[in-house]
């Protein structure tokens, strides 16, 4: 399992800025390969016992290792990190079967040995668990609506500045530096991200946090949502439980004046976006028509035929070959219970290798899934599951 881990890597951590599209590579016949064989035991022992019961469970990428992301961190991410999560669940109260998805994030500043690492570590996870999770590639600011999704029991997602390497796991008051968080979503996914301090990054479809310690200013756009504004409410009941509610904190509305909110951020107003700059809330592509196209490396490259556009069924798809699901926002690789070992092992390569000659982004999540373990939003595309 740990060869073909390692084979996976470069398939698996490709994405669309160079450090993501190398860091694959990095690993193969290095000694940071042969570092990871010989973490891989100790591995197995940070995974023990996962998966056993319903819920989620994180692991972060430590110097090779995996370690155990504490519970009361759940939801926050670093952007100089690799996180690793499983969510076990089933697909009704009426079934004692666990499912699985496994995710494995991608910091935009994590490094390429840690992005290598995690790939392994993923395919490790998906090996103990018997090769059944569906697993998900989620590359910062592109991640996936469920993996978001996950995060709403543990107040959302929050993206960080820094990482294991930077050494900048926490910030206290004490050392406080002004941030910017950006709170964006709809009633099924939303997300906490940090923001460039300044006016520019707001617009007036969501909601921002100025989180200055002990002061914490809560901003909304004209036209930001009400799941917006209540997932931001909770953000800052968060904090000011973080600073013993010692924190002192207001709600803004539009141009509402505030001295301390328009100075730190350069109190130039005129920067502010309107709400459609600042994007959909769901943040998928407009006007994209789905397609389906069956793949095939017989030839020595990959091809790929279209099957079907715009509606599916489940009678296009074959059991002896491989498909893309093209969504536009992500894209499907469905692995038919009939393909060979080879070409269940490329699952992930062939989607890449799609994105690459299609001329899409390669930060496009790819979700794979193998006949028979879809999931079900996965299955609500064809007609006749």
């Amino acid at each position: 399992a740990c060869t073909r881990a390692l084979r996976d890597i470069r398939y698996l951590t490709m994405a669309g800025q160079a450090d993501f599209a190398d860091s694959n590579i990095a690993l193969l016949g290095s000694d940071i390969e042969k570092e990871v064989r010989l973490e891989a035991a100790q591995t197995v022992e940070a995974y023990k016992g996962a998966g056993k019961k319903v819920g989620v469970e994180v692991w972060r990428i430590e110097k090779f290792k995996v370690v155990k992301w504490p519970l009361e961190k759940y939801g926050t991410f670093f952007d100089g990190d690799s996180f690793i999560v499983l969510r076990t669940y089933k697909e009704s109260d009426k079934t004692e079967k666990l499912l699985y998805d496994i995710h494995f994030w991608l910091g935009s500043d994590a490094s390429q040995d840690e992005m290598g690492v995690a790939a392994y570590m993923t395919v490790v996870l998906d090996d103990l668990l018997g090769t059944l999770p569906v697993q998900y590639r989620e590359v910062e600011d592109y991640e996936t609506e469920k993996f978001i999704a996950v995060w709403n029991d543990f107040g959302g997602m929050r993206i960080l500045e820094g990482g294991i390497d930077s050494g900048f796991n926490h910030v206290s008051p004490k050392e406080y530096k002004p941030r910017l968080l950006h709170v964006k979503g709809n009633r099924k996914a939303m997300r906490v991200r940090q923001v460039p301090l300044e006016t520019v990054s707001l617009n007036h479809g969501d909601v921002f946090i100025l989180d200055n310690g002990l002061d914490i200013i809560e901003w909304h756009g004209e036209s930001a949502g009400v799941f917006e504004k209540r997932r931001a409410a909770q953000v800052v009941d968060a904090l000011e439980g973080e600073r013993n509610h010692k924190a002192k904190t207001c709600i803004l509305d539009g141009l509402e004046d505030h001295e301390t909110f328009w100075e730190l951020l350069g109190g130039d107003k005129s920067t502010i976006k309107s709400k459609d700059e600042g994007g959909p809330d769901d943040g998928k592509a407009d006007d994209f028509t789905s397609k389906l196209f069956k793949l095939s490396d017989a030839s020595g490259s990959l091809e790929s035929t279209e099957v079907a556009t715009g509606s599916f069924n489940k009678s296009h798809l074959d059991s002896a070959d491989v498909f893309i699901a093209d969504l536009g926002h992500q894209l499907y690789c469905w692995i038919g219970s009939g393909a060979s070992k080879n070409e269940r092992r490329k699952g992930m390569k062939y989607a890449t290798d799609f994105l690459t000659k299609s001329g899409r982004p390669l930060h496009t999540p790819i979700v794979k899934v193998v006949e028979g373990g879809e999931p079900s939003d996965f299955k609500e595309l064809f007609a006749g599951y």
